[in-house]
């Protein structure tokens, strides 16, 4: 086992190297000069020499990878083109609204997609069964941004039941932090749990039909103690699985979502950079999400030999 760890470990280093190679290559693969881009229409030509000369676009590329990729390595992300401040400070200021945003949602979708995939398998083929797949077939349907806009005019407009857009920090009060997290994660949450339903059904559906399964049932113990504990902990993987690929969702639809109900978070920030050409904010901001999922893929790697001894690598 501590050999798998060992080798999953340093199989992440070129993962992370090909990472920061496609993050440092939006910057000369994006259409138009970056530094025309950023000068603005007007520029003159020492204008845009000058941006160029300031963003390093004169040296070769090569270069430009390696003093970037060192500076990454020291924590540094480099400084802002427009507000000047390093990106790492950015980042850290508009950390605690996505965490906050991406842990409140998996969570709440964890908590009820589990239990009614799980309920959907033990029912089978009646009316609850359709009822929980069909709810999951118009979760995985509706796009992010649209649910977010039905939820924002039916519970906060019309019901007047919760606060419409805006971000409280935890320092504001428990209440206040919730209220504010229930339609973000609401919306993000939806087809997030939509699959992890569907995929819970399927895996406890087969484990089901399992010998083992079939003999604790003879044993006289209860439905929900054979559910509990003998078909969940097998069907543990492709669940554990789902979540770990759904977390990327999360990361996508963060974008959209902090965007709908203004949260001031790193998604918020890739938006406004994108939109004001910043590129060492856009290029720190997809660093950090790809760094966190790969660290995802790892924890989910390393969680199979916990969840399934049998399992050998």
């Amino acid at each position: 086992m501590y050999r798998y760890v060992a080798r999953r470990l340093l199989a992440t280093i070129p993962v992370l190297g090909v990472v920061a190679l496609v993050v440092f290559g939006i910057l000369h693969f994006s259409p138009g000069d970056p530094a025309a881009l950023i000068a603005g229409d007007h520029a003159s030509v020492e204008q845009i020499a000058a941006m160029r000369a300031k963003l390093g676009l004169d040296r070769p590329v090569w270069e430009q990878f390696a003093a970037w990729s060192w500076c990454v390595l020291h924590g540094d992300l480099g400084l802002s083109i427009f507000s000047n401040q390093p990106v790492s400070h950015l980042i850290a200021q508009r950390l605690e609204p996505t965490i906050a945003l991406t842990l409140s949602t998996t969570l709440f979708t964890v908590l009820v997609a589990v239990p009614i995939g799980v309920i959907a398998a033990w029912r089978a083929g009646t009316w609850i069964d359709r009822t929980v797949m069909g709810f999951a077939v118009l979760g995985f349907s509706f796009p992010v941004f649209v649910v977010g806009y039905l939820l924002i005019y039916v519970v906060a407009m019309t019901l007047g039941w919760l606060p419409i857009q805006g971000y409280r920090k935890l320092d504001d009060g428990l209440g206040p932090f919730l209220t504010h997290l229930v339609l973000p994660s609401l919306a993000l949450g939806i087809s997030f749990m939509a699959l992890i339903a569907r995929i819970t059904r399927t895996s406890v559906l087969e484990v089901l039909n399992q010998d083992y399964v079939r003999t604790a049932r003879s044993k006289g113990l209860a439905m929900w103690q054979v559910l509990l504990y003998h078909a969940l902990p097998n069907a543990a993987v492709p669940i554990v699985t789902i979540i770990g690929v759904g977390i990327a969702v999360l990361i996508g639809g963060v974008v959209v979502t902090e965007s709908v109900f203004a949260i001031p978070g790193l998604g918020r920030l890739v938006v406004d950079s994108i939109l004001s050409r910043d590129y060492p904010v856009i290029q720190g901001v997809l660093l950090v999400f790809a760094g966190v999922y790969v660290a995802i893929n790892l924890g989910i790697d390393l969680l199979y030999v916990v969840l399934d001894p049998r399992i050998r690598y």
